[in-house]
């Protein structure tokens, strides 16, 4: 339902804004006070063609906004016409294809008017409608459309075309080969290897300066021996029972650095082939990251999927076969319940025909008797118009061929009777190469 219009430099209307209610709203007024420009606004709000000619004169552009409701949520539509270049379009703040405008507008707007498009001539909107009036349940012929869909979307995966499928073989087995040969498990090993090429690359330094830092801990005159003279001071003197706490925890602390500096130090090796590998071993790692993947979990993870599909490829036929099979049985639950809902729609129809609704021509109309007049076949076999001594069914009214009863025939026209039925009898039936019936 449209609850607000804005319509700004559209045509003769330069600002307006229009509040509308629950209910039947009718625009009225002079000729020239804009009503059809409302109804262009609202066209063009719904993937209307836009004309830049509509744009006020002496204003760059045209602007038309809408606020409706729909299954009680807002929608905001709005488009904005330039006088020179393209239309822009807006779905709740947000800039969308025209197309996108009509989608929405097809549900929210329904414009009538003389041979203009009206949503009750789509077959689609009455056989929904017929659905809605029957309660007919669709949810199995769904279910078989949704499965054929996704038969499909996988069937197309496969690959029908047999060149193709083999360049992709030989892609995807070239993948799986070299992600296989990097024998990748840790999702972590770029951090790990980048460490340990940090201390291989520096190795000779990094065991000078574990050294060096032993020395000044554990050393004669080094840090150690600080720590103990000033220990030795502060023993047994209760004032200072706190500081000679920390002293003992800190020269303990100093005893375990300087030990695990010792043991670092001694752990570094100077190996040129090891550092060498661990270089060769990273830069792998980074192409693999450029090809496949930001992180490492994420080349893992590609080299599952790249697995998977080398199999889906190699084993197609198979798989193909077993799709073709299911498409046909899909195929075969999709005509049982569209005869099924057939069955039902026409059993509805005829039901709303009884009950005096017009059925739908889009869903089997019956023979329509609001033009056409009735055809029987006379004696000779040949049909002819006018059924009950050339009386026809127009509109619901009995006419004779001198028009509907108490009337003068038309120009041209003659008046039938039974005399003049009885002398074509006599004559014959009317048609050629035929003779007349004896009297």
């Amino acid at each position: 339902m449209l609850v607000e219009l804005v319509v700004q430099n559209l045509g003769v209307i330069a600002d307006l804004r229009l509040l509308l209610g629950d209910g039947m709203t009718a625009l009225t007024g002079e000729t020239g006070a804009g009503k059809t420009m409302l109804v262009e606004a609202l066209e063009l709000l719904v993937g209307g063609k836009a004309d830049a000619a509509l744009v006020r004169p002496g204003c760059d552009e045209a602007t038309i906004e809408g606020r409706f409701v729909l299954d009680d949520e807002e929608v905001v539509l709005a488009r904005v016409v330039p006088a020179i270049g393209r239309s822009r379009a807006y779905v709740n703040g947000r800039i969308a294809p025209a197309s996108a405008l009509a989608e929405l507008g097809s549900r929210l707007v329904d414009l009538h008017g003389q041979h203009e498009h009206q949503s009750l001539l789509s077959a689609a909107v009455q056989r929904r409608a017929l659905d809605r009036f029957g309660s007919i349940d669709l949810t199995a012929l769904l279910d078989a459309k949704r499965d054929l869909a996704q038969i499909d979307s996988q069937l197309a995966e496969l690959g029908g075309d047999e060149r193709s499928r083999a360049r992709e073989i030989d892609l995807v087995r070239f993948q799986v080969g070299e992600l296989d040969a990097a024998q990748l498990v840790d999702p972590d090993e770029d951090v790990r290897l980048a460490a340990e090429e940090d201390a291989l690359a520096d190795a000779v330094a990094h065991q000078e300066a574990a050294g060096t830092a032993v020395e000044a801990l554990t050393g004669e005159g080094g840090a150690g021996d600080g720590l103990g003279a000033a220990l030795a001071a502060l023993a047994d003197r209760g004032p200072f029972h706190g500081v000679e706490q920390r002293l003992r925890a800190a020269a303990a602390e100093l005893a375990d650095a300087a030990s695990d500096a010792r043991a670092l130090g001694e752990n570094i090796e100077d190996d040129p082939e090891r550092l060498a590998a661990v270089r060769d071993r990273r830069q792998l790692l980074v192409d693999l990251r450029r090809k496949y993947g930001e992180t490492l979990s994420d080349v893992i993870r590609f080299a599952v999927e790249a697995h998977s599909r080398l199999h889906e490829l190699e084993t197609h036929d198979v798989r193909a076969a077993e799709l073709d099979r299911a498409r046909t049985d899909t195929l075969h639950r999709i005509a049982e319940a569209a005869a099924a809902v057939g069955r039902e729609r026409r059993g509805w129809r005829a039901r709303a025909s009884d009950a005096g609704l017009a059925p739908c021509p889009a869903v089997g109309p019956r023979r329509q008797r609001a033009t056409n007049a009735r055809v029987r076949r006379g004696r000779c076999g040949h049909r002819r118009a006018g059924g009950d001594g050339g009386r026809s069914s127009v509109g619901g009214h009995r006419l004779d061929s001198a028009g509907p009863r108490g009337h003068a025939p038309a120009a041209g026209g003659r008046v039938r009777n039974d005399t003049d039925r009885r002398d074509q009898a006599r004559r014959g039936c009317g048609h050629d190469g035929h003779r007349g019936h004896p009297g």
